[in-house]
């Protein structure tokens, strides 16, 4: 093994370890039916494809974009 080897099983380790923190720091749960922002409805693909989402879609992004 030279050390060009190394280096890839090293950078691979790095990424895995990366994507697993990034994946722990994701939200969990069911998140909220009702955006703490307006008041209204979170739809249910919304809640589904962002687990433990707590804004609807034109608040998250209204809240992006500042």
């Amino acid at each position: 093994m030279d050390i060009l080897d190394r280096a890839q099983i090293l950078e691979a380790r790095e990424r895995n370890a990366a994507v697993a923190s990034a994946r722990a720091a994701l939200p969990t749960g069911p998140g909220l039916a009702i955006c703490a922002h307006c008041d209204e409805p979170i739809p249910e693909g919304r809640r589904k494809a962002m687990p433990g989402c707590t804004l609807c879609r034109d608040c998250q992004e209204e809240l992006e974009t500042m």
